[in-house]
């Protein structure tokens, strides 16, 4: 007689609400959220929501992206994710039959799960490869009181957080009504770094999209109404996510950038926030680490623990098509 209840079921597409529920409860991460599925449905994904169901009870899933690339090519990826257990076969075959049944040559797969975990996936048909998001970053734990958080930063930082004060800096709250003055920061920002940046549309959508049930914020620091740079920061369960930055050649020396992220922690902190995700630090080897990178050097003065995520692997379906993406891609990079 078959067990009916305890029967493994696979749910696609949830919807919205119901599976940010299911990601928040199950700790989680923004990049498997909801509203980053739509963001990157607008912009050439496609979103595939997968859970799998034990009753009436949900105990794993995955937000898959999927998308079309030259040559014929079709590529699945699920970043940060999948919930739950990642070395659970069950799972893995679900995300593997979903993939290939919508005819993708692989799937890449970046657990949420840091280098002291252990992610053991199957030898047949995985392969180690390059991530997509960032292979390291910094976090600040929110769950001290908001003295001990300043009093763990570099003392040069706490000064830098009065200092905007006094010189004149006031930070205000916004969202997807900026994204036009956001975008002309970050073009300034761009060509200060050297770094590519999305489309104005592509940043109003994802204040629009993260922005909703108050889980997203811009903050904007201004020195005499002249916007100086800009922060948006997300809010998803636990974690804010310090995800996009962008800053002016003016007024440096008055410091917006720490300004900025002390509102930003306390507000984070008073969402019920545990940690604040500086989001990735350059930092892959020691010696970036040790003050050669300085995005690193900026991050780390807050005062955070340095995390290094386990990477990423490819589940291959097409060994052909895969060869002739890996050639395409290094071909790129080259180029």
């Amino acid at each position: 007689m078959r067990d009916v209840q305890n029967e493994i079921r696979v749910i696609e597409n949830l919807d919205a609400r119901a599976w940010d529920d299911f990601v928040i409860a199950r700790g989680g991460h923004l990049l498997q959220s909801a509203g980053w599925g739509e963001l990157k449905s607008r912009f050439g994904w496609r979103t595939v929501r997968l859970a799998l169901a034990r009753g009436n009870d949900l105990i794993a899933g995955a937000q898959m992206l999927i998308r079309d690339l030259p040559l014929g090519l079709r590529f699945a990826y699920i970043p940060r994710g999948p919930i739950g257990d990642v070395n659970d076969p069950a799972l893995i075959d679900a995300l593997c039959h979903a993939a290939k049944s919508r005819n993708a040559f692989a799937l890449k797969i970046e657990p949420n799960s840091t280098s002291t975990q252990s992610v053991q996936f199957p030898t047949s048909n995985f392969q180690i490869s390059n991530s997509i998001q960032p292979r390291a970053t910094i976090h600040l734990d929110l769950t001290r009181d908001l003295d001990t958080i300043l009093a763990q930063m570099k003392s040069k930082w706490r000064y830098n957080i009065r200092l905007a004060e006094r010189k004149g800096i006031a930070v205000q709250m916004s969202g997807a009504r900026d994204a036009a003055l956001f975008h002309r920061l970050l073009q300034i920002t761009g060509a200060r770094d050297q770094f590519a940046i999305h489309t104005e549309e592509y940043y109003r959508s994802a204040f629009e999209l993260l922005c909703q049930r108050d889980r997203a914020a811009l903050f904007i620091a201004e020195f005499e109404r002249e916007p100086l740079a800009a922060i948006f920061v997300t809010a998803f369960g636990d974690e804010a996510i310090y995800l996009y930055g962008a800053s002016s050649n003016a007024h440096r020396e008055r410091m917006p950038n720490h300004a900025l992220h002390w509102e930003a922690i306390q507000w984070a902190k008073s969402r019920g926030c545990k940690r604040y995700d500086l989001w990735g630090i350059g930092a892959t080897t020691d010696a970036d680490e040790q003050g050669a990178h300085g995005l690193y050097q900026f991050k780390q003065g807050f005062g955070g623990a340095v995390i290094k995520y386990a990477g990423a692997c490819d589940v291959i379906f097409s060994r052909w098509q895969y060869a002739l993406y890996t050639r395409a891609v290094a071909w790129r990079r080259g180029s």
